[in-house]
């Protein structure tokens, strides 16, 4: 009997670290289908661009809650881990914990920060409460948003912050430059897909009534835009467009391959032709589109 436990827990240990290939793209073993993007060496590069995209959305900072010397610190959906190894290195007194479940995450990290293979939509059982948790570009990942924040609320020390930095898939145009584009096709078809695999990925607008209905207090929400391109005037906002651009050029096969596939059951060949079309519409400055965050 115990070495039965031993075998399966080696052998539940050894999953987490496999991944399945599909379509020439790899993803998580572990809880497989849960979240609908790869986790391969080009998704990872384009997580580590994304990145740059997000601190350059903040003016070069790594998160806007009034963090005073936080002691514990959780960053769920860490993705290749960049956000935590830089936030434990901008808090060195910090003990960081990553979250993910992929473990792409470096070998070599500071001593005060550390990943572990787990899934957000579990009970979550740390042995501490937190006091501060960090989420960020999760809309792919999550059924039912407000279940993970009120596990947040129930898992953050008194005083402590919880901060969400999300998008809403369905991108803005501010005016009819987009219609019968490829891109409004493609945004169409993500977001229903996604619907048919159990995701729901416009909630980022619901974000401030989840907090509240989850319990938090004194709840400040900010509003972005990242341009498809460097449509928009000012040196901000193509800057911000021409990272973003950058990033749905290297990222859109990646987000549409799962969902178009499984969901609407097109054939790998479709999904290629259907992108190259999208990309046109992503680098077209006389289509007038952006994603809001």
């Amino acid at each position: 009997m115990v070495n039965g436990d031993r075998s399966s827990t080696t052998s539940l240990r050894s999953s987490m670290y496999e991944t399945v290939e599909e379509n020439g793209r790899t993803y998580h073993k572990y809880k497989e289908g849960s979240y609908l993007l790869p986790n391969d060496e080009n998704e990872m590069s384009r997580l580590d661009l994304q990145h740059h995209l997000c601190k350059l959305t903040l003016d070069g900072k790594s998160h806007l809650a009034p963090l005073k010397n936080p002691k514990n610190v959780l960053d769920f959906g860490t993705g290749t881990g960049i956000w935590a190894i830089e936030f434990a290195e901008e808090y060195p007194e910090a003990r960081v914990l990553g979250t993910d479940l992929s473990p792409i995450q470096p070998i070599y990290v500071p001593p005060n920060c550390r990943f572990e293979v787990d899934d957000a939509q579990d009970d979550w059982l740390y042995e501490e409460k937190f006091d501060y948790i960090h989420g960020r570009l999760l809309a792919m990942c999550f059924a039912d948003p407000l279940s993970i924040f009120r596990k947040a609320f129930s898992s953050l020390n008194a005083g402590g912050y919880f901060e969400m930095f999300d998008f809403d898939a369905k991108y803005r145009c501010i005016d009819d430059s987009d219609v019968g584009s490829s891109l409004r096709e493609c945004s169409d078809m993500m977001i229903s897909g996604a619907a048919k695999l159990g995701k729901v990925i416009t909630h980022a607008p619901n974000y401030k009534r989840y907090f509240e209905e989850a319990g938090f207090v004194d709840v400040v929400e900010e509003r972005f835009q990242w341009p498809m391109n460097t449509w928009p005037k000012g040196r901000y906002y193509k800057t911000l467009g021409l990272w973003y651009n950058r990033d749905m050029q290297e990222g859109l096969e990646g987000m549409a391959m799962a969902v178009f596939t499984r969901a609407h059951g097109m054939k790998k060949e479709e999904v290629e032709e259907f992108v190259r079309r999208v990309k046109k519409d992503v680098d077209d400055k006389s289509i007038h589109a952006y994603v809001p965050l």
